[in-house]
């Protein structure tokens, strides 16, 4: 059997970078960590293809080659999923598809022969055991959620691994806390299930074999779930795997209760995670109760993230305008938190519902809200029917972007991380050729032609006098301010005016 697993192309967002990868010669973030893992629950004697659209082009001879297509789609991707299926159906190729987009939009595509949804731990053995028997089904579905420990470590040797800028792994499903919302607790559960040590440590040394030596990204949910066997587990067994390597950075996603944690924030350094991802939201405290984020209300969440900073670990934030509780002066606490906060990567982003989640299931019975969503959280669209004047929101949406994304408050917010940053010594560089490519790319593209030229050797010259250390993490933070400014002017600002 001939399998090709196709993982169709993103459109620019915010999380694509595609205005900051050509600066180090990648042409995506990560491999389609889904299909890798599907790959590695197919029999081991069939042949598979991997086809990441956002690396290499799907071509004619492709679809020939192979017995079956498996596509796997975000909700962002939709588009690209279409031509691809279209062509699947054209081809004469039989389509096995799977992932979010399908999930609740499996009626809008007619074309597709076998549906395999949810977690493909569980459903894909009954579809590979109904095609053995010759009697396959189209739709394969199931409210059980997979044991973590019979997931397989995914089959990295069919992504070409140089193309991409960092690798992703899984350690964790599901996230114990309940945001109306987010469609993680009604897709994986509120239960955190989670891979052994063993697990992951198998799947680093699998990386480590194909010559990876860049950063890892652990695209948990929520991955301090389960804390106390992160910290007698899992942790110290990523310290003892990573003493004696050279690169390996890892990066996450957290709740904010982290920083009540300094012990284990102390331990994430030691083990080599420099970064997490943080829902923050919004300061607005009736707008937290409203949404149910409850870990983050009655804080002083300014110094929560800068708890985690001083302790080394930079922190990425969403935050989301458009609750019924934000009142107008919400764009300027937005865009206050944020500066003084020194969160260099701010995701904001219109409120959304996507289908299944509390919220979905509140407007829909309110009559407010649409069934359908693009699934770019910062592309300026909702499918919310604001109590707020939506001429009003969308006006104080603009006014966010355009405010930290100006280069001149966005160098600042740079320097006010970097005064606060103490980085961990657990992670040692390796030395690459793409670096340096991209230092010198960004002296033509930004300090020349661009911008924020002005901003650009200010930051250079900040750095170099007062945090020298912190010199390529400054580069990396201007090349990455010029993708956001790229993606909001292209997207959100230039479309609308």
């Amino acid at each position: 059997m001939k399998i090709l697993l196709v993982y169709p192309e993103f459109t620019d967002t915010f999380w694509s970078f595609k205005h900051a990868l050509p600066f180090v010669q990648k042409k995506a973030t990560t491999p389609p960590l889904g299909l890798l893992t599907v790959a590695a629950l197919l029999p081991s004697g069939w042949e598979k293809r991997l086809i990441d659209m956002n690396v290499t082009a799907l071509k004619q001879r492709d679809l020939e080659w192979a017995d079956y297509v498996f596509v796997s789609a975000m909700v962002a991707q939709r588009d690209s999923t279409i031509r691809v299926i279209e062509r699947c159906h054209a081809a004469g190729v039989k389509i096995v598809a799977g992932g979010p987009l399908f999930l609740n939009e499996h009626a809008s595509f007619p074309l597709v022969d076998h549906f395999v949804l949810n977690e493909g731990e569980v459903t894909l053995p009954l579809f590979l055991h109904d095609l053995a028997t010759g009697q396959p089904q189209r739709m394969y579905t199931s409210e059980l959620h997979a044991d973590m420990h019979l997931s397989p470590t995914p089959l990295w040797s069919l992504a070409d691994l140089g193309s991409y800028s960092s690798m992703p792994i899984q350690y964790s499903r599901g996230c114990p806390f309940d945001c109306d919302f987010c469609n993680i607790t009604a897709m994986l559960g509120r239960k955190p299930r989670t891979k052994s040590a063993a697990q992951i440590i198998n799947e680093l040394d699998g990386l480590y074999a194909l010559g990876w030596r860049q950063g890892v990204f652990f695209v948990d949910d929520n991955f301090i779930g389960k804390r106390r066997e992160l910290k007698e587990e899992i942790l110290p067994a990523l310290i003892a795997w990573r003493k004696g390597k050279r690169g390996f950075g890892f990066q996450t996603e957290a709740s904010i209760d982290l920083a009540d944690d300094p012990e284990l924030m102390a331990q994430m350094v030691e083990a080599g995670f420099d970064t997490v991802f943080v829902g923050i939201e919004t300061p607005d405290e009736d707008s937290l109760s409203e949404c149910n984020k409850r870990q983050n209300a009655g804080r002083d969440l300014v110094e929560c993230v800068k708890s985690m900073q001083r302790a080394g670990l930079q922190v990425q934030g969403g935050f989301i305008v458009g609750f019924d509780s934000d009142k107008p002066s919400i764009f300027q606490r937005q865009i206050d938190f944020i500066q003084r906060s020194g969160i260099v990567t701010a995701m904001v982003g219109l409120l959304q519902a996507p289908f299944g989640t509390k919220l979905y299931k509140r407007l829909a019975s309110e009559g407010r809200v649409d069934e359908t969503w693009t699934g770019d959280n910062v592309d300026g669209t909702s499918n919310v029917h604001s109590i707020m004047d939506p001429a009003l929101l969308k006006e104080g949406y603009q006014h966010i972007l355009r405010s930290i994304y100006n280069p001149r408050a966005y160098y600042e917010r740079v320097r006010t991380f970097l005064r606060e940053y103490r980085p961990g010594t657990a992670v040692r560089p390796v030395p690459m050729w793409s670096y340096l490519t991209a230092w010198l790319r960004s002296i033509v593209v930004l300090g020349v032609r661009g911008k924020e030229r002005a901003e650009y050797w200010r930051l250079w010259f900040w750095t170099l006098l007062h945090r020298p250390r912190l010199f390529p993490q400054a580069i990396t933070f201007a090349i990455y301010g010029y993708h956001f400014r790229r993606v909001c002017e292209l997207h959100v600002l230039g479309a609308t005016g």
